[in-house]
């Protein structure tokens, strides 16, 4: 018997340190060569880290939320042979078995990318093999029914019940106790820790380091509603249903070519405005891990149905974990919606380095004067956002109404410029 000491290996992309997640193992539990040992997360990726040798959980360094250099001691284990193995580089550049990697999104957000580097994995999400650890069950032994034989909630949910075991159900609500309710007084402490960290440091970054300058005006949507209830009718191809934000987009890459300021990136390490020609549009997105922003790319060279059809499939993808990298990184403008609950008007955070974004709020039916006369109309306002540093008060409310122009006459999107 003899102790393998295994330190955190280099992550990659110039990573000194990574932050513990979440420990798959515990002292005393036996683990296979590749088993997953601990999440951590890199300012540049969550990853999960495989054991590099078989054999009995003798310690582990570190709680969720601490810290840990690389080459640092991140466990030890002791195997069945009488040598001892031999340790890896501390600067060992291998990429663990499953990595996750997470790119900055809008309002500082991270989003992962399951990959596979290195022999057979099985495919599922690091939820499902946490309740499969907690269940005892070798995902081995399961069938996974999502794309290339991914485990999905319900594959591991139909094992349960197949084998007439008792696991956690996934994402299962908590039941009510009738006479056993909490005190009022009850608190819950949740450690700010993996992507919630990273999230709340890059918004405090973009709000203390970005003077943000908010402009909000109101659009009458009425002709532009109507356009998009017309083309709904006779969708090309089968497509999804229009909403506002693709005629946004459209709008947006037109007014852009007048105000080249708005589509940019400040360099603050080399102090330099870099504005880009092409219309990288980043998508605000709302998933399960937190806000991420995939980004449609070129998007000057799409048409509305195009723009629709890439700004859906970019942010399914981000919402499932199936965003290419590439898909990830380089936005020079971010749209942001909240739909139903976009309420009346919003303060949007700058997505640094951009210097620009544009928030949409709910429409609404209201009561306005046209012409001397009462009329309802379909309202809606727009929010926006601007790094008050490049972009000037006057520069950023004439973009908008340049914008609201555009929306206001849709007719006017389609025009060749």
């Amino acid at each position: 018997m003899s102790n393998y000491v295994f330190k955190l290996p280099d992550l990659g992309e110039g990573t000194v340190e990574a932050e513990i997640v979440n420990w798959r193992v515990k002292p005393g539990d036996s683990v296979a060569e590749d088993d997953v040992l601990v999440e951590v997360m890199t300012e540049k990726a969550a990853v999960e880290v495989p054991a590099p040798v078989g054999g009995r959980v003798v310690s582990t360094t570190g709680a969720p939320g601490d810290m840990v250099p690389v080459g640092a001691e991140l466990i030890v284990i002791e195997t069945g042979t009488s040598a001892a193995a031999p340790e890896p580089p501390a600067a060992a550049p291998a990429v663990p078995a499953a990595a996750v990697l997470s790119h900055s999104g809008g309002n500082g957000a991270a989003a992962p990318v399951e990959l596979s580097v290195r022999g057979a994995r099985i495919a599922t999400s690091p939820a499902i093999r946490r309740r499969a650890h907690e269940a005892g069950i070798d995902l081995q032994q399961v069938s996974g029914s999502g794309p290339n034989g991914r485990i999905v909630p319900k594959d591991l949910e139909a094992f349960v019940a197949r084998r007439g075991a008792t696991a956690t159900p996934l994402r299962a609500a908590p039941k009510a106790v009738p006479g056993n309710r909490a005190p009022a007084a009850a608190t819950e402490e949740i450690k700010v820790i993996g992507l919630r960290r990273v999230i709340a440091q890059r918004m405090s970054e973009a709000k203390r380091n970005i003077p943000h300058f908010a402009y909000i005006e109101e659009l009458d949507i009425t002709e532009l509603d109507s356009l998009r209830r017309h083309l709904n009718r006779k969708p090309p191809g089968g497509a999804a249903a229009l909403t506002y934000l693709p005629f946004l987009a459209l709008a947006l890459v037109r007014v852009l070519k007048d105000f080249p300021q708005c589509n940019a990136h400040y360099d603050a390490e080399r102090g330099v405005i870099v504005r880009h020609a092409a219309v990288h549009l980043g998508v605000a997105t709302q998933t399960p891990e937190g806000l991420k922003v995939p980004v449609v790319h070129d998007a000057q060279n799409l048409s509305l149905w195009e723009l629709a059809a890439e700004m859906r499939r970019v942010s399914e993808a981000a919402r499932s974990n199936k965003a290419k990298r590439e898909e990830l990184a380089g936005s020079t403008i971010t749209i942001t919606s909240l739909g139903k609950l976009g309420g009346i008007a919003s303060t949007p955070i700058i997505n640094a380095p951009e210097v620009a974004i544009i928030g949409v709020n709910r429409a609404i039916e209201r009561p306005v004067v046209i012409e001397g006369a009462i009329a309802i109309r379909l309202t809606m306002n727009l929010s926006s956002s601007f790094d008050h540093r490049f972009v000037d008060g006057y520069d950023a409310a004439a973009m908008i109404q340049a914008l609201k122009e555009s929306l206001e006459h849709p007719a006017t999107i389609f025009m060749p410029v």
